[in-house]
């Protein structure tokens, strides 16, 4: 049995291709079919590696008798957000509207026209805990329907009615906001265990990079200790996989030893980041490792051969969810024998009792983490485990997520040296230029030879801030032409010059029945906190006038919503601080270009660095390579030595 989505390249859409309910995948056939026979349409978005999208998929959509009520009362269409968040942001915040909160699989029912009526999210088979089952919820609405359409959709008016109101016009973007920040960060803040707030606890990682950016300007020390602890925690705890590498998706407990097991691309980017940030501030070589570490998983398990990064790794193994990271003391006295399998399930809290379901999810909760001890041991564990069970990979490449994983790689490059990192950038930038843009365009995804939807803000603002990211790691003035480039690409498509802040979709996408400007940073930045970030440093960077205005045209748009709550907006407040409190602003004019190649490494990397050839308004001093370096209004003498900075 197969339906609509046989031909889809999504593997989330694959998984559902051989479900017995009809799905379609987004579009007219759909949509006209639902006219044609005057029927609801059921919406479902989710991903593929998305624990509770597998639950409900095997209840209700793997279930005949719940097929059938689908295929006989509804047109049914199935979305991967992850190739289409312009879809997935606006039936988020429908979602969201009718519920008060959201998450996936989103459940949302529509007329023929697109226009949302009922939302909500899991669905059980039975009903439980007060929920109604997903059978008796088609039931009732199939009965509304036919019955009484009016009541029905009456209340989607009101909604769409908030939605689309027009928000206010702001005042310019205040300085307070980035103290207010950092007092609501303190408050949030769980002194114990880390992180910020109760279970669940998601790492954020641009919410650390902002409060160590702010104790680097401003000599907060509470700011670093907040990271630091946050940081250590996440390492130590079972978010962090000691056996393989990379971080999962969240912690269910506030002590981050039990995850969500599914790893992501754009999480473990972010946390490289933050990894090597805080290295960057202490200079303790843990952070250092954990990133490392975290950039070793992504090129060996989530690398393609021709060098793009994949999506996710899935949560579930043989339909168990964390199978394939859990184990038994016994299973590794076996493999490791009893003197090293004991010591082994010691440090890594590896117990009878277990800390999941009966089995031990490995951390170091009770271990000094800085004991490197077991590393050899690390290498036949991960191969037993590889060989034990299989995690399924959603192989799709997204132009936003890859652009995120080529500035950690960068910024990785810059802190620890190692060339492989930023030729593994490099070489995944390349696989970006080839199969993600037409010459005019880029596109969201990449899979079997095939591009996906035309790109999104977010996709533009991610290529955009790898290209600074290349740029910052090599001084290679090609990367800052292209950033510079795209950057009016972004403007040209996405901005409002009228009201300010980007769209979402630009003109020449699918009009949807909403065109949002996201702005919240959730589980990654916000497109257009990105833009802020990008906006600010190419000011600082760029010869380009444009891009100072509208740098502050986009930092006074998104003051507004953050201040509402400002710990919600760490990407933006990040741009803020660079803007209010700018970084050292170094040109360099080098004696000879081999001498440029190493200086992404000596000088710092939060600095905007500019590389010259020697001329009358830069000369060389002593005949060496001279730094003219600039720190808010102010410039210093010429040096040729780099501890002065």
């Amino acid at each position: 049995m197969s339906n609509h989505l046989k031909n889809e390249t999504s593997p989330y859409l694959l998984q559902h291709a051989e479900n017995p309910v009809d799905w379609y995948p987004w579009g007219e056939d759909a949509f006209r079919r639902a006219r044609e026979e005057d029927k609801p349409v059921f919406l479902s978005i989710g991903y593929s590696t998305c624990h509770w999208c597998h639950v409900m998929a095997h209840e209700s959509f793997e279930d005949p008798k719940t097929a059938a009520l689908l295929n006989r009362w509804f047109i049914s269409i199935k979305v991967d957000r992850e190739e289409r968040p312009d879809l997935d942001s606006v039936y988020m915040s429908v979602c969201q509207a009718f519920t008060g909160s959201g998450g996936w699989p989103a459940s949302i029912f529509l007329t023929p026209e697109k226009q949302p009526f009922f939302a909500g999210t899991y669905f059980p088979k039975r009903r439980q805990g007060g929920m109604v089952s997903f059978g008796e919820l088609l039931t009732l609405i199939h009965d509304r329907w036919e019955q009484n359409r009016s009541a029905l959709l009456g209340p989607a008016g009101e909604i769409m009615s908030l939605l689309t109101r027009p928000r206010a016009a702001e005042d310019n973007a205040e300085p307070e906001l980035l103290e207010d920040a950092v007092q609501l960060y303190k408050r949030l803040f769980d002194p114990k265990n880390g992180g910020f707030g109760g279970a669940p606890k998601f790492p954020s990682p641009h919410n650390l990079l902002f409060l160590l950016a702010y104790h680097r300007r401003r000599g907060d020390r509470e700011c670093l200790e907040m990271a630091e602890r946050t940081l250590l925690q996440m390492y130590r705890g079972g978010l962090f996989d000691h056996i393989g590498g990379g971080f999962c998706r969240y912690s269910t407990d506030e002590r981050f030893l039990v995850p969500h097991f599914e790893k992501m691309l754009y999480d473990n980017a972010l946390l490289i980041l933050a990894y090597c940030e805080a290295y960057a501030v202490t200079g303790k070589e843990l952070y250092l490792l954990a990133a490392k570490r975290t950039a070793d998983f992504v090129l060996r398990e989530m690398t393609a051969p021709e060098g793009g990064f994949y999506s996710a790794q899935d949560a579930d193994s043989g339909g168990v969810e964390g199978k394939y990271y859990l184990f038994t003391p016994e299973e590794l006295v076996r493999l490791l024998g009893p003197k090293q399998g004991g010591a082994f399930n010691r440090h890594f809290d590896i117990t009878d009792a277990g800390n999941f379901e009966g089995e031990s999810i490995p951390n170091l909760l009770r271990s000094d983490p800085a004991n490197r001890f077991f590393d050899d041991l690390l290498q036949p564990v991960y191969q037993y485990r590889k060989r034990r069970c299989v995690l399924r990979l959603d192989d799709k490449i997204l132009t936003a997520w890859n652009g995120l994983m080529i500035a950690a790689l960068c910024r990785l490059y810059q802190a620890g040296g190692e060339e492989k990192y930023l030729a593994a950038a490099k070489q995944a930038n390349r696989f970006l230029w080839e199969n993600l843009w037409d010459g005019s365009a880029l596109y969201v995804s990449f899979r079997s030879g095939q591009r996906g939807a035309k790109g999104f803000l977010d996709d533009y603002a991610a290529c955009l801030f790898a290209q600074l990211a290349l740029y910052g790691a090599t001084l290679e003035q090609t990367y800052l032409t292209q950033a510079e480039k795209l950057c009016r690409d972004t403007l040209s498509r996405f901005h409002d010059a009228e009201n300010g802040g980007f769209y979402l979709y630009g003109e020449d996408h699918e009009a949807l029945i909403l065109r949002p400007k996201e702005t919240y940073d959730g589980a990654l930045p916000s497109g257009n906190s990105l833009m802020a970030w990008n906006l600010v440093r190419l000011s600082q960077l760029a010869s380009e006038e444009r891009f100072g205005p509208s740098a502050e045209q986009q930092l006074d748009f998104l003051a507004g919503d953050a201040s509402q709550y400002p710990a919600g907006y760490a990407m933006f407040l990040l741009a803020l601080l660079d803007d209010r409190d700018p970084p050292p602003k170094v040109t360099a004019v080098c004696s000879d270009r081999s001498e440029a190649e190493y200086l992404p490494l000596r000088l710092p990397a939060e600095a905007a660095v500019i590389l010259r050839e020697p001329e009358a308004a830069y000369p060389l001093k002593n005949g060496k390579t001279t730094f003219y370096v600039c720190q808010g209004c102010s410039c210093l003498p010429p040096v040729n030595e780099l501890p002065v900075l």
